[in-house]
């Protein structure tokens, strides 16, 4: 048993993987969060925390082995709280840490993400006299609840729109590119990030999880099969994405919990653009390291996972 702190534990991703952690019902987990304390669990105490505050910091991690962190980048364009949480963690003696990453193997064409690239040179930095700081960049890929979209099939993610809508039967995609995605559904995530957290030894720096690798083609497939006719397809210029100009007969619609307001927009587009273009450079081609730490873990398989969740819907 060791204690794992857990940095914004109150976002959608971070609570799925506390709840997996506390169904292990074999650690103490700390939760710890700038806003005001959430719901109490066995095996679980919250820590109101000012990222602001290093000295603090360090008081609240002390006999921390593994430390977590869910920050919402949108919410630190600094980056400094993660910073000051890295710093904290070195003094305070904190064994293994995970950044806030949980999405793709690369930030290529996605900007909002650009702080992900900033805590990979800071975590480099560190550690390059020599090791202080065990951590890993756990990489999922995409959710692959997202194409359950709009029905929830997690308790704390919600629904999300991304590049191909099963719910209308449509898609963008990069004319004369093939993309390979890996999708993993996020209780996948959880499970497996429970069960390495058990492991011995140090952690692999990228922490890919790949529950599915499958190309935008093989996903239509599916799409077409579940869904019941073909999907429209609509096919963009390379080029265009990358001069920031989409020629899609749709857009997005469901936005993510951090945004809102006069954002929501701009925001919208410049996430389908980016989503689409990383796609065609290979940034959602996440690697499988941790699968090779959790070769019996059987992950949810997009086909049966699809068909079940759209299994009678019209």
């Amino acid at each position: 048993m060791v204690k794992i702190a857990v940095a914004g534990g109150s976002g959608q991703v971070g609570r799925e993987v506390i709840d997996a952690l506390v169904t292990t019902n074999k650690h103490e987990i700390m939760i710890m969060s700038s806003t005001a304390a959430g719901d109490s669990k066995s095996g679980v105490t919250w820590c109101y925390v000012n990222y602001d505050d290093k000295d603090e910091l360090i008081e609240a991690l002390q006999g921390t082995h593994t430390l977590l962190s869910f920050i919402q980048l949108l919410a630190d364009p600094e980056n400094m709280a993660q910073k000051n949480l890295i710093d904290a963690a070195i003094v305070a003696g904190v064994k293994r840490f995970a950044p806030s990453e949980w999405g793709s193997a690369s930030t290529t064409g996605m900007p909002w993400w650009s702080g992900k690239d900033k805590i990979k040179e800071y975590l480099k930095k560190v550690n390059e006299n020599g090791k202080v700081l065990d951590y890993t960049l756990f990489q999922p890929g995409l959710f692959l609840d997202y194409l359950a979209t709009p029905y929830k099939t997690a308790k704390h993610l919600e629904p999300l729109n991304t590049m191909i809508d099963f719910q209308n039967r449509r898609a963008i995609v990069v004319d004369g590119h093939d993309s390979i995605m890996t999708y993993t559904t996020v209780k996948d995530l959880a499970a497996v990030v429970a069960r390495t957290v058990d492991l011995n030894g140090e952690w692999p720096l990228i922490g890919g999880i790949s529950g599915n690798r499958v190309s935008v083609s093989q996903v239509l497939k599916i799409g077409e099969k579940v869904r019941g006719r073909p999907f429209i397809v609509d096919r963009v210029k390379l080029e265009d994405l990358e001069n920031g100009i989409l020629k899609a007969s749709w857009r997005l619609e469901a936005i993510h919990s951090s945004v809102s307001g006069d954002q929501v927009e701009e925001v919208l587009k410049t996430v389908l653009i980016g989503t689409i273009l990383s796609s065609a450079k290979g940034a959602w081609d996440v690697s499988n390291e941790i699968n090779q730490l959790v070769p019996d873990f059987e992950f949810t398989q997009i086909e049966n996972f699809l068909t079940e969740v759209w299994a009678g819907r019209l």
